[in-house]
């Protein structure tokens, strides 16, 4: 049968529910830790910062399927179902037997994934009656996609975005706006942990972590608000399953099955809502893919990090999570120019590839990531994000390996944002100034120091 260049589902075939992974895990990630009890979160601590049903969401381990409230169906309809893309021109370039295929998810205004869990977000705080907002965004993305979600659903919104990124990408900024958020670089003299790291550093770049503390603090001591996050935790990468289940659904039409399944690493929503719906099938004892995990060489959790109890910003004012981290404090290269900027990673991909689950992490160096984000966009004719990028290269790394074998293997991947606001970025790799920081092990041991004991 002939594989058209994308596959598309129907409107009847989109997900009407979410897979919840935690229900097939044979082991639960460790419980989230009150910093100020040392005894594992409940629900009550944790309604202060996030809205009730998402907090259900959290903590559910049982339910494998959670269903899609019709308002949010209705919402994904503008921009879902997204296409499974055969990559005919990239196999062709590389002159390789493997059929390469992506999940898009770069054809809303965000321009990525993270709108699939934005609308769920900001639709249940509206259905709580909350009436304002806070959260924080690395490259972008998360905070436009924010942006876009609380327009439509009429509720306030502030972002806090970390500064070099707000920088070099200032018409992200200015797309956020638009869309009615307040944006702030992080840090900032708004919050008391702000004035705090600029205290200590005036110059700071700023990070996730650190955006993320201000955000937090914003959304406790401000009336009628609450805190969301765009990766990391588990209801983020429940909303973020139709990614995965979309494309398991498209490549049965065809009778296609991948070997290898492969997504960008940050926080773990991308590569967690891609390869849900496949890991399920390795939980459950069935044949499944190889799973790789694609992460930047400046910001190493998952390959450098250790698998400890830490904080989930740089204030340390969350609940702490076990998960592999660089350590709170850990501020990443300034001159990293993608959104995987994050000190740890999601609890959930934590412990599937500390339980072996997922098979492989490969940290990437930017300009080997640029050098293949420009060879796709020359051949496929899409710009892509510097944090899908990672995935593009390690996905034609391994369709190189099938040239050398004559291996036919099926290869998919995320795609998970485009790349019109990283210009610059890629304006430094095509004029030879891209540069790579990768911190040493002394730099890594001085922050893993300061990780937090627990029991």
């Amino acid at each position: 049968m002939d594989i058209p260049y994308k596959i598309y589902l129907t409107e009847e075939e989109m997900p009407k529910a979410w897979y919840n992974i935690k229900a097939d895990m044979k082991e639960q990630h460790e419980p989230f830790i009150n910093p100020a009890t040392g005894k594992p979160c409940t629900k009550e601590d944790l309604l202060p910062v996030f809205c009730e049903e998402l907090v259900d969401q959290e903590l559910n381990t049982t339910d494998r399927f959670i269903e899609i409230p019709e308002e949010i169906r209705n919402f994904y309809r503008m921009y879902r179902p997204s296409p499974v893309v055969r990559a005919y021109c990239l196999e062709k370039a590389l002159g390789t037997p493997a059929k390469i295929f992506y999940k898009y998810e770069g054809s809303n205004t965000s321009g990525s994934h993270k709108l699939n869990s934005a609308a769920a977000q900001v639709y249940y705080a509206k259905k709580q009656g909350i009436t304002k907002l806070t959260t924080e965004t690395g490259a972008g993305q998360w905070g436009t996609a924010l942006s876009m979600a609380c327009a439509y659903f009429g509720v306030d919104l502030t972002v806090y975005m970390v500064k070099s990124s707000s920088q070099q990408k200032p018409y992200r900024k200015a797309v956020m706006e638009t869309y009615g958020a307040k944006v702030i670089p992080s840090p900032s003299d708004t919050t008391e942990v702000g004035r705090k790291i600029l205290a200590e550093d005036p110059d700071s770049p700023g990070s996730l972590g650190c955006a993320i503390s201000e955000a937090v603090e914003t959304a406790v001591k401000t009336e009628n608000c609450r805190y969301v996050l765009g990766s990391v935790l588990d209801h983020v990468l429940l909303h973020q399953s139709v990614i995965g289940l979309e494309a398991k659904t498209a490549l049965e039409k065809y009778g296609i099955y991948p070997d290898i399944v492969i997504g960008c690493a940050g926080g773990g929503s991308n590569l967690g809502g891609l390869m849900a719906a496949f890991m399920a099938d390795k939980l459950q004892g069935k044949k499944a893919p190889k799973f790789i995990a694609a992460e930047p060489l400046s910001c190493p959790s998952l390959s450098r990090g250790k698998y400890a109890y830490d904080f989930g910003d740089t204030g340390r004012i969350t609940p702490l999570l076990k998960m592999y981290t660089l350590g709170s404090g850990f501020m990443p290269a300034p001159n990293y120019a993608g959104g995987l900027r994050y000190h740890g990673m999601s609890p959930i991909v934590s412990k599937l590839y500390h339980d072996g689950y997922i098979d492989e992490v490969r940290a990437e160096e930017q300009r080997r990531v640029f050098e293949a984000a420009t060879l796709f966009a020359r051949v496929e004719g899409t710009l892509p994000a510097p944090e899908s990028s990672h995935a593009i290269r390690v996905a034609i790394d391994e369709a190189l390996k099938c040239k050398e074998t004559g291996e036919e293997k099926v290869i998919l991947f995320g795609l998970s944002g485009t790349g019109f606001f990283d210009m610059s970025a890629y304006a430094s790799y095509l004029d030879g100034t891209m540069t790579d920081y990768v911190p040493t092990d002394e730099e890594l041991a001085a922050s893993f120091a300061k990780l937090p004991q627990v029991g």
